[in-house]
């Protein structure tokens, strides 16, 4: 755990409003790459960045207001299968990522940092890669949570 912050990675990073800069910032980021900005071609939610930030912020350990308030983790992974191999494509996402932390003012305990770049990581593979096709993926998935051990069964 981080030296001298008892709780949460969410919380670890400055809860509520550093993920939400983060998701902004990454999401910025993405726009502007001629790689990543590809998944964004077609429409995108008009809450988009809100909702991306609700969604990080319960896998951290913050409150359930995804889940409470825009949807569950099936449908998250749905959006994301069937889309083929894209190494190049993650490896610049969580790159991105990693400059996003930096844009939002996120604490660089190096702790810190691992355990958040390391939940990206696993997460981008998770949402992208287990599925061939979004209608394998099943309708009763539990929203995963990343904390300072990992996570458990995934």
């Amino acid at each position: 755990m981080i030296r001298g912050v008892e709780g949460t990675i969410y919380e670890a990073m400055g809860g509520a409003e550093a993920v939400r800069a983060v998701a902004e910032a990454w999401h910025r980021r993405c726009l502007a790459d001629p790689i990543l900005s590809h998944p964004f071609d077609r429409e995108i939610h008009p809450q988009h960045t809100e909702r991306l930030a609700a969604y990080w912020a319960e896998q951290l350990g913050g409150p359930p207001a995804y889940t409470e308030s825009f949807g569950d983790h099936s449908h998250v992974v749905r959006v994301h299968s069937g889309n083929g191999p894209h190494e190049q494509m993650d490896g610049r996402a969580v790159a991105t990522f990693v400059l996003a932390l930096d844009d939002a003012g996120v604490p660089t305990d190096p702790e810190l940092r691992f355990q958040l770049i390391a939940w990206f990581t696993w997460a981008t593979a998770l949402l992208n890669h287990r599925w061939a096709t979004a209608e394998e993926v099943p309708s009763d998935l539990p929203l995963p949570r990343w904390g300072w051990e990992g996570t458990d069964g995934w």
